[in-house]
């Protein structure tokens, strides 16, 4: 209620108000009509909002969801106000002491709060609670005193009723050291951000990780560094003990091993020296592939085609095929296994195998592989690194192939990054 009084004052015609009725509490419509009776005297537009609250952490939830309405209410260039205050801090911070949160999570609340979505402000972060009341008190306006926050249940009315006057009764000046400290931290952090940024520049990129890069780092780098690439873009971190995991169960697996992790959405796949970060179906798509054993094809010059590979565009090349064979039917046939290529400069007869593996194509990408044949010849293989021509009595100077435009990668990462 102070903060709705001081920002009518302070930007009287850009200040919105929103009240979150999490619908919890018997009085909680009650308290949006005091919220709306105030903002209407202040001439303040105001948005009463009820949302939902999920069950399970119920703090956590009422977080998730009131957070949800504010995004749906904030538009482009607003800034979300917010009315944390010293103590608010001060709670935070231990709380996240106690469940070993590391140096981003001691950082606590940032006054100027710069997000992806939303940019917050928290203007009373300095001021103490009693600095609050007394304020409001001055100013003679009604509020609410929520009974929850005195409801010890809840782990931060705990931390505020039980563990804050033993704490305070020690150490008199407690509640600003402690926030004190999340400045500290937030020092720190952005000081390990900047180490960060730079060893993800070197080893990573959103969904591939290079593992001799990572092991030239220091421990505490590789975990920073881990623990930032696996988060991407969740909420948090993934725990200590997690990133553990990854190391110890993918990364320095034997050489040999199909290692795999699964963590949140994602499946954390090492091949050859780089970790992968793939969805379910990604890893999985071999199994649900409808691709035909055998499909007809007919391609006319300059025609884009989409096969199960990637995206391949019809053009002229110095060696191609006959232009005899533009508009003839065609097959393309799924790789069974057991195949041999001739591929075109290259002397006798390899296992088809054998050219995916030295091409490395990745093992859960490799069912996209699928043969191109006319009257029983081979005439190429459209892979996720391009068409391999073969030998054939096909082939003539200023010929045509199929070039790649993109591979499935794109089509995985477009369709399916955030799918579950």
């Amino acid at each position: 209620m102070l903060l709705l009084y001081l920002m009518s004052e302070l930007f009287p015609t850009r200040t919105r108000a929103i009240y979150i009725d999490h619908q919890l509490q018997s009085m909680s419509e009650e308290w949006g009509n005091l919220v709306q009776k105030h903002a209407d005297a202040l001439k303040i537009p105001c948005v009463l909002q009820k949302v939902s609250v999920e069950s399970g952490n119920l703090e956590q939830q009422a977080r998730n969801a009131r957070y949800q309405a504010y995004r749906r209410h904030l538009t482009e260039n607003d800034i979300l106000v917010l009315g944390h205050h010293q103590q608010d801090q001060a709670e935070t911070l231990l709380l996240r002491l106690f469940s070993g949160a590391g140096v981003n999570g001691l950082a606590a609340m940032q006054q100027i709060d710069v997000r992806q979505d939303m940019t917050i402000w928290r203007p009373f972060l300095d001021m103490s609670r009693e600095q609050i009341k007394h304020w409001s008190q001055q100013l003679s306006f009604d509020y609410v005193t929520d009974q929850t926050n005195y409801d010890t249940h809840y782990d931060r009315a705990w931390c505020r009723e039980e563990l804050w006057p033993v704490l305070e009764n020690r150490f008199p000046k407690m509640q600003s050291a402690v926030s004190r400290t999340s400045y500290l931290m937030q020092d720190a952090a952005e000081i390990l951000d900047d180490v960060l940024q730079s060893d993800w520049k070197l080893c990573a990129t959103e969904n591939e990780l290079d593992l001799t890069c990572l092991l030239e780092l220091s421990d505490a780098r590789k975990r920073q560094l881990l623990s930032a690439w696996v988060k991407a873009k969740d909420q948090y971190r993934p725990s200590f003990d997690m990133v553990q995991r990854l190391q110890q169960e993918v990364i320095l697996a034997k050489p040999d091993a199909q290692a795999i992790l699964h963590i949140n959405q994602h499946y954390f796949v090492r091949y050859q020296k780089k970790l992968y970060r793939l969805t379910h179906n990604q890893l999985y798509a071999e199994k649900q592939s409808t691709i035909l054993p055998a499909l007809l094809e007919r391609y006319e010059m300059g025609e884009t085609i989409k096969v199960a590979a990637g995206t391949f565009k019809i053009e002229s090349q110095a060696i191609g095929f006959s232009s005899q064979l533009l508009g003839r039917e065609l097959k393309l046939l799924k790789r069974l296994g057991g195949e041999k290529i001739h591929l075109y400069g290259r002397v006798g007869h390899w296992p088809l195998k054998k050219a995916i593996q030295d091409a490395q194509i990745l093992p859960w990408l490799r069912h996209t592989i699928q043969i191109l044949v006319v009257d029983n010849v081979m005439l190429g293989v459209f892979s996720p690194k391009g068409f391999w021509l073969a030998q054939s009595d096909y082939l003539e100077q200023g010929g045509w192939q199929p070039s790649l435009i993109s591979d499935c990668n794109d089509f995985f990462q477009q369709s399916f990054s955030y799918d579950e």
